[in-house]
């Protein structure tokens, strides 16, 4: 039984389905869980994979499982077990059932940081039903899991906590003889500030609330009052004791799973959205949660180019700029600049014509669109060029008053292709207007333009 030095957390932990908060969707009478639960025989044998942020029950819902049907439940960590492990438990797993007709629930933590050879050893314990597995991972299973491993699995996504079950959960922590037993109150707007402080993660919302408490118990007054008599009212967490117990909301952020590419993903697509509040917003979760700021320096400088390009040539120069800046004086300096090149891209006017032109070019190539150089463009400096007519007919630009000539630049397969399309956003509406006149006159009467 847990004593009182367990954290809280650990001793709310659900003992059946019933208890778990949240994860409706999954726990519903009907449910892929639930109908897991209560199936017997090669029913109760489907293996699954929960995937979701941490704090939303992962590890509760597979003890549950397992405690609901009376099956030996044994736990792994990816982090610690390796292929000998796992083989042990499958050994042992296939005795149960053919001795003493006992069924086995593998719950491995972490899955995603199995390597391809410690997913392989899964394979024969799943496909022949010596257990029930049940993964969890806070990392998309698509990029982490083998194709056969998920394949035979049932993919079930747990989602982060919603305020209103972060509060019952926190007041069944007041109140639960397993939790805090009365032993404090919590007002409103403390019980506001953990949920707050969670973020949708029922471990956070608990280690936050015990923090709280041993704080207010800790104290000589609630010491004092406590000693006067049964009938003393029990000390208060107030929304301040919660702020000084707990130094910041820590952002649920990790730098190699699925947050990471998400909140970079927000980033970028706000500054395309023209949207500096949000930009600026998702910037500083990367830097509160400790993400590498060359990282985002990085993004900004392909952003600069692919979404903004020639609507505003200064984007890349101001993106790169920040980019030194941030090599040069690292954080927390490097947040200036960041934000600068952030709002800077954020308010600029838009357009992909750079990214989309070159990728047009490079899927021509690829499909072997390419055709052979003309003549009078190729080099005719080398011994011979000249008998095979390379460089004959070429038309020097600068003779021209215009500065440009009739002449054919592209490959014949290709003399009308156009690449380029420049919007009408920004400096891009300028070169939009000159380019057409200047393809007039390089290509006679005009382009045909492609598709």
């Amino acid at each position: 039984m847990s004593g009182p030095s367990t954290p809280l957390a650990v001793r709310m932990r659900p003992r059946t389905l019933d208890e778990v908060v949240g994860q409706q969707h999954l726990l519903r009478a009907g449910a892929p869980l639930r109908v897991l639960a209560e199936a017997e025989g090669a029913a109760g044998a489907v293996s699954v994979i929960l995937w979701g942020p941490p704090g939303t029950g992962k590890t509760t819902i597979a003890q549950a499982i397992a405690g609901s049907s009376g099956r030996r439940f044994v736990e792994l960590s990816a982090v610690t077990a390796g292929i000998k492990d796992v083989r042990t438990v499958m050994q042992r797993a296939l005795d149960d059932r053919d001795l003493y007709g006992v069924s086995t629930v593998l719950f491995l933590d972490e899955i995603h940081r199995f390597t391809k050879a410690q997913q392989d050893a899964l394979l024969p314990g799943v496909e022949n039903g010596w257990v029930t597995l049940v993964a969890a991972t806070t990392e998309n299973p698509s990029f982490s899991v083998i194709s056969p491993l998920l394949s035979r699995s049932l993919l079930l996504t747990l989602e982060p906590l919603a305020d209103e079950d972060l509060t019952r959960l926190i007041g069944r922590a007041v109140q639960d003889p397993r939790g805090l037993g009365g032993s404090v109150e919590v007002e409103d707007e403390a019980v506001a500030a953990l949920v707050q402080v969670a973020s949708g993660d029922a471990r956070r919302a608990l280690t936050g609330l015990e923090a709280a408490a041993a704080s207010v118990l800790a104290r000589p007054a609630a010491a004092e009052e406590g000693a006067e008599g049964a009938d003393a009212p029990p000390p208060v967490v107030t929304a301040e004791v919660v702020a000084a117990s707990i130094d910041r909301a820590l952002l649920r952020y990790d730098r190699q799973g699925d947050e990471h590419y998400d909140v970079i993903s927000a980033f970028i697509k706000s500054i395309r959205g023209s949207d500096p509040d949000a930009a600026i917003h998702y910037l500083a979760r990367m830097i509160e949660a400790g993400e590498d700021p060359r990282f985002i320096a990085r993004r900004l400088m392909v952003h600069a180019a692919e979404d903004i390009g020639l609507a505003d040539p200064q984007a890349l120069p101001i993106a790169v700029a920040a980019a030194e800046a941030t090599q040069l004086i690292g954080l927390p300096e490097a947040r200036i600049p960041l934000a600068e090149a952030t709002l800077y891209l954020a308010t600029a006017p838009k357009s992909n014509a750079v990214i989309v032109a070159i990728d047009g070019a490079i899927a021509d190539v690829r499909a072997g669109g390419f055709g052979r150089v003309p003549k009078p463009l190729r080099d005719g400096h080398y011994p011979g060029a000249k008998r095979l007519g390379h460089g004959k007919g070429y038309r020097y630009p600068h003779d021209d008053p215009r500065g440009v000539v009739t002449q054919q630049h592209l490959p014949d397969e290709l003399r009308d292709r156009v690449y380029y399309r420049p919007s009408e956003h920004g400096n891009e509406r300028a070169v939009a207007e000159r380019l057409e006149r200047i393809r007039r006159i390089t290509r006679g009467s005009g382009p045909k333009l492609d598709g």
